[in-house]
């Protein structure tokens, strides 16, 4: 019997990993044959990735405007190897305004849609959650007030708990760490996570560069920044102080996190690494100010930072648009730096995130669902 063709998409870095490890776990199950959209995470882990999330990776409404022709390219391209290859579900990783567009287009090519990591509609355009309810099949979940949000739009879904829980750790001492990296052991080290797309470097990168030399200043810190898949070297290398000790280094995120004093942290996954690692962080984003425009009446939560959002409370500082400013970032870091009681005070809160995060398992979760999916579909053929 030939394997079962399934389709996987991801639409980011984050997307990727968790798409990864679970296109592993899948593959572990059943003889299944796994195609679509992802990385270099995904191609190691066995899927045919017809089209690299790098071509539709963008973020803010009006930077998509630029990209529309790679983000037509790509849907046509999954549309049409469904259509090739009759996949009974699509596997769809967060990446809401791509890949609710595609659910629609599978859906009525027979195809049943899984959400795994669903959008956060829940922190803003809540009304969307309908959307899910006419598109998808399930919606796992990775978050536990999230089930309650969309199980009461009438969503079929699973809290499977979060991916990164167990799977988040160093391999290297901070002492190793430094060693390879030729870093002082006795000085504060400062590991920066800019994001990984162009234009969250380009909105970051210069503010980030001058928050630096303000923290070096009065600090002696040395800087890490943790590269991303796909990540431009020469937007992070370049521009630095000269009197600055800078290391940039690739795919050695979870070590650079775990040898730090403090964080400087892009919204998003990073932040809930860097809870995991209980590492005291700053959270930083920007968009372009039409973005923000057109975006914050749809905003539904007071806060923006994942850690924060999770526990419901502020836990780690924010920095977002206007308040994402040199002298801010660098009153926030030193603070973290310098005072011992409120580095102790942001890293009991974040046990309270880790715990709010759920037991590890939450991959094997997410695939034991979705073999159920197929069993039931095999059953009734």
């Amino acid at each position: 019997m030939p394997p079962i063709p399934l389709l996987i998409s991801a639409g980011e870095a984050s997307g990727d990993m968790y798409a990864a490890r679970l296109a592993t776990a899948l593959q572990e199950r059943m003889d299944v044959a796994l195609f679509g959209m992802g990385g270099p995470q995904m191609r190691a882990a066995g899927v045919h990735v017809i089209t690299d999330y790098s071509e539709v990776s963008v973020v803010g409404i009006t930077e998509i405007l630029g990209h529309l022709p790679s983000l037509l390219r790509a849907m046509r391209r999954l549309v049409s190897e469904a259509e090739r290859r009759k996949p009974p579900f699509a596997i769809l990783t967060d990446f809401p305004g791509f890949h609710l567009r595609l659910a629609r287009k599978l859906r009525s090519l027979g195809v049943r849609n899984i959400y795994y990591i669903c959008p956060q509609f829940w922190a803003w355009r809540p009304w969307r959650v309908r959307v899910v309810r006419r598109r998808f099949a399930e919606a796992l979940c990775i978050f536990p007030f999230e089930e309650a949000f969309f199980g009461n739009a009438g969503v079929p879904t699973k809290f499977i708990g979060h991916p990164l829980v167990g799977a988040v750790r160093a391999t290297q001492t901070r002492e190793d760490f430094c060693r390879r990296h030729n870093l002082d052991l006795a000085r504060p080290i400062v590991t920066i996570l800019p994001g990984s797309r162009h234009a969250e470097l380009a909105q970051h990168m210069l503010v980030i560069r001058e928050a630096c030399r303000r923290i070096h200043e009065q600090s002696h810190a040395q800087f890490v920044i943790a590269a991303a898949a796909h990540s431009n070297m020469g937007e992070l290398q370049t521009g630095w102080n000269a009197a600055l000790r800078v290391r940039v280094v690739e795919n050695q995120t979870y070590n650079a996190l775990a040898a730090a004093d403090a964080a400087i942290v892009s919204s998003g996954t990073a932040t809930v690494e860097a809870a995991l690692l209980n590492v005291p962080m700053v959270v930083i984003y920007r968009v372009t100010p039409l973005t923000a425009l057109l975006v914050k009446p749809l905003v539904r939560m007071s806060f923006f930072s994942m850690v924060n959002l999770i526990a419901e409370r502020r836990v780690v500082p924010e920095l977002i648009q206007k308040d994402f400013t040199p002298s801010k970032v660098a009153e926030e870091v030193l603070r973290l730096l310098s005072d011992p009681r409120a580095r102790e005070d942001l890293r009991s809160g974040l046990a309270e995130v880790r715990h709010r995060l759920g037991p590890p398992g939450a991959v094997d979760r997410a695939a034991d669902a979705i073999v159920a999916l197929l069993s039931g579909v095999a059953g009734n053929a």
